[in-house]
């Protein structure tokens, strides 16, 4: 069978509060786009989409954040820019998106110009809230998952603000029939907590095919010799629109729906050092529901309710909205966040 894959891309936080460090941010994204074969001209564009984002957080907020990351999909490369603040948000986004629209007595031409130079553009903003701008650029438009249904998804991946390396960890595999997750989590923080992470993901990868039961028993022996990992593995099977999880540990999994949350279940123990049981859990889902799974970096007190209309805001964007608000900031921090498809 066919499956296309996707893991553990890191995002790089960059925070904002004055303009002195929107030079930092256009260098960051320009040594992004090179890394990854732009063009001059595309990597031109990353240069401006960063600097008007950034440029913004300074003018209107008093502090906010870019995450990057760079994303590849089906041969297509690209690079992710997301910029989240708690500033006073907008009464009136399609004002503000309009051209000549100004609050801090500028030209008024930074979010219009966002918008028509990225492939991808979402925008969310409530009055004392805070706004959260998703834009992708890519060197082509990705295919979706070739023939297979399409997974909306995105995901925030970020290690203690202390640690240059990452204990937590996400990856997929997406077929014809079906999509499966991984999130973890690697006991504390650090070289130790990324050594198992490192590990379970490339299990995962290697193991598009085993009942999820035996996936985590297989997750279980092979990081025996590492400190262990919390782990969450979820199927989404598009035919039965059912997902079928398995979760051992403190990774959080919550089905969220326009009426409302689930949480999936989850038992107590550590891959790789004191497992019980492994045991598969099914639950039904609508099309168009979300799947949101955590680590214990992003706090269990969040509410979809408690931001409106966020759930029609594409996956990423919920995403980062979610750990920005949410992140507990004493941990590694992984949030995935994905659209349930019909077939």
């Amino acid at each position: 069978m066919a499956y296309t894959a996707s893991s553990m891309a890191q995002d790089i936080l960059i925070p904002v509060s004055d303009h002195s460090q929107i030079g930092d941010a256009r260098r960051q994204v320009i040594k992004l786009a090179a890394s990854l074969g732009f063009s001059e001209v595309l990597a031109g564009k990353a240069a401006i989409l960063v600097t008007e984002l950034a440029s913004n957080l300074a003018k209107h907020t008093t502090g906010g954040a870019l995450l990057l990351k760079a994303l590849n999909q089906n041969g297509a490369d690209g690079i992710e820019v997301r910029a989240l603040d708690k500033g006073p948000g907008m009464n009136n986004v399609a004002a503000c998106m309009r051209d000549g629209y100004s609050t801090a007595g500028s030209a008024g031409t930074g979010l219009g110009a966002v918008s028509r130079l990225a492939t991808q553009f979402d925008i969310y903003s409530l009055p004392q809230l805070g706004t959260a701008i998703l834009t992708r650029l890519w060197t082509k438009l990705p295919d979706s998952y070739g023939t297979f249904p399409s997974l909306e998804a995105g995901a925030v991946c970020l290690p203690l603000a202390t640690e240059s390396q990452n204990g937590d960890g996400w990856a997929s595999w997406h077929g014809p029939d079906s999509s499966r997750v991984l999130v973890v989590d690697g006991l504390g923080h650090g070289p130790l907590a990324e050594i198992a992470a490192t590990e379970a993901v490339q299990i995962f990868l290697a193991n598009p095919d085993l009942p999820l039961v035996r996936l985590v028993e297989t997750l279980h022996a092979s990081l025996l010799h590492t400190r262990g990992a919390s782990v969450a593995v979820a199927e989404i099977d598009y035919a039965g629109k059912i997902i079928r999880h398995v979760g051992v540990g403190n990774i959080a999994g919550v089905i969220v729906s326009p009426d409302g949350q689930r949480g999936l279940v989850s038992l107590s123990g550590t891959v790789g050092h004191s497992m019980r049981k492994a045991v598969e859990f099914i639950y039904p889902y609508t099309a168009g529901d979300l799947l949101v799974m955590h680590s214990d970096g992003l706090t269990m007190h969040w509410s979809m309710g408690n931001y409106p209309g966020l759930f029609h805001r594409h996956p990423s964007l919920i995403a980062g909205r979610l750990y920005y608000d949410h992140a507990r900031g004493t941990d590694d921090l992984t949030i995935w966040v994905g659209r349930l498809p019909a077939r």
